[in-house]
């Protein structure tokens, strides 16, 4: 079976997430989807090849390999909600972004299929999140833990309008110190980009859940607009776009490292 993640430990306490741009799924799923949902319309396309300079900055990359169709890892294992009074997309998604279905004869999944993909997919990147983020704080006394998503700019399904560029989420400032928020969302805004901080996108399962500064982890969750790097009809990658966007979030990332490093969290 393919690898249900990689992990590339760092030198530094940043360890980057991504959970969403995986692309694999799961035995027998194909044969079951819809021509819409084979697109992998969700995908956080390219996010990984995004944050590559990462690496020059010392972090540590943990990435699934898994489509978010087979599971999303951003949210509980309990498929609890995040986000009250909105649509949920759910653990094991039935419907698209778009309001599509997933799945050829609209079912779900069923209670024993989600089961055995929550331990089989979801658990184990869970777990090495988890490790590594204890290793991190036990080798320097905190973790930084950035979650790295991206999205289209316009899904009406999910919210209203358009999302600015940069949508920066802290669980309303729980999930790390407030130095370190106000810095992130300082160099935002020095970006070029527009930016939010805690707008529609304020942390999902993997911000909330590990984010906890007083346990040593500084959380926050990066969910960029698309647009800026990438065609949202064709899903092509812009080499151009893309690196000035990449060198915007280096230096986000810059400034949570720093803040932290000036806090000593």
């Amino acid at each position: 079976m393919s690898r249900i993640f990689d992990l590339r430990r760092g030198s530094t306490p940043l360890l980057v997430s991504i959970p969403h741009d995986g692309r694999l799924l799961a035995p027998g799923m194909a044969t079951r989807m819809t021509d819409a949902a084979l697109r992998l319309p969700d995908t956080d396309w390219h996010v990984r090849k995004l944050y590559e300079f990462a690496a020059g900055l010392g972090a540590g990359i943990i990435a699934a390999n898994f489509s978010r169709y087979v599971v999303d890892l951003n949210r509980s294992a309990e498929d609890a909600a995040l986000y009250e009074g909105q649509v949920s997309t759910g653990l094991c998604p039935s419907m698209t972004f778009a309001g599509e279905p997933v799945y050829r004869d609209k079912s779900k999944v069923t209670s024993e299929e989600r089961d055995e993909r929550v331990e089989r997919y979801w658990r184990p990147y869970h777990d090495a999140l988890r490790c590594e983020l204890d290793r991190l704080v036990a080798d320097f006394g905190y973790a930084l833990l950035w979650d790295g998503h991206s999205i289209r700019g316009d899904v009406p399904r999910l919210f209203e309008g358009t999302l600015p560029d940069l949508n920066l989420g802290t669980n309303g400032g729980a999930s790390l110190a407030p130095a370190l928020e106000t810095a992130v969302a300082e160099a935002a805004r020095r970006s070029g980009y527009s930016s939010v901080v805690n707008g529609r996108f304020r942390g999902g399962f993997i911000t909330r859940h590990y984010g906890n500064p007083q346990r040593g982890v500084q959380a926050i969750q990066l969910e960029l607009a698309q647009r800026n790097y990438m065609d949202e009809e064709s899903f092509e990658y812009r080499s151009g776009e893309a690196g000035r966007l990449a060198a915007a979030i280096c230096g986000l990332l810059e400034s949570f490292m720093g803040a932290a490093a000036q806090l000593k969290v």
